[in-house]
């Protein structure tokens, strides 16, 4: 899956599209039937591979709805709701690729990518320390995977049944 290439991204067109183009989340969340990329979706929640994979095994987890505040907009419930989301892709992430460490993050911001959402990410077995943390997650320092649309399909596939098996 892949050959572990890395190429840079336009990181300039990725901040336009962060700060002005559509909530990402909401579209992907929205797609009727679910885009490949979907490893799971139910009536509150989805999980989907992202557009560029900085590590092999990066997971997005979001609510459906469009929530902005990653605590003060879910009850107590729902955030464990949708904790227990991250869990099970944490999991499956594991048993689907090669990882020493799992990395859970939520990231944006009011300004850009402001749908609440968990990174869920993979750190392979032997990546040096000094590549390690925030470092292993920088598109901006590392590129991206060069990924076809198959090892895409691969990837979701894998997830998606180590998902099924997780219950």
């Amino acid at each position: 899956m892949g050959s572990g290439e890395r190429v840079e991204i336009d990181l300039a067109a990725y901040v336009e599209r962060s700060l002005h183009g559509p909530c990402f989340v909401c579209r992907i969340a929205a797609e009727d039937p679910p885009s490949q990329h979907v490893v799971h979706r139910d009536d509150r929640h989805v999980a989907f591979l992202p557009n560029f994979h900085v590590l092999l095994g990066y997971v997005i987890v979001a609510p459906v709805e469009h929530r902005e505040e990653v605590v003060a907009d879910f009850t107590v419930d729902e955030y464990l709701d949708l904790q227990r989301l991250v869990h099970r892709v944490g999991r499956a992430l594991a048993a689907a690729v090669p990882t020493e460490r799992i990395y859970l993050l939520s990231l944006g911001s009011r300004q850009g990518n402001a749908h609440v959402h968990w990174h869920v990410a993979a750190l392979p077995p032997g990546t040096p320390y000094g590549d390690q943390q925030y470092r292993a997650l920088m598109v901006e320092i590392r590129g991206v995977l060069a990924m076809t649309d198959d090892d895409q399909r691969e990837l979701a596939d894998r997830i998606r049944a180590a998902l099924e098996a997780t219950g």
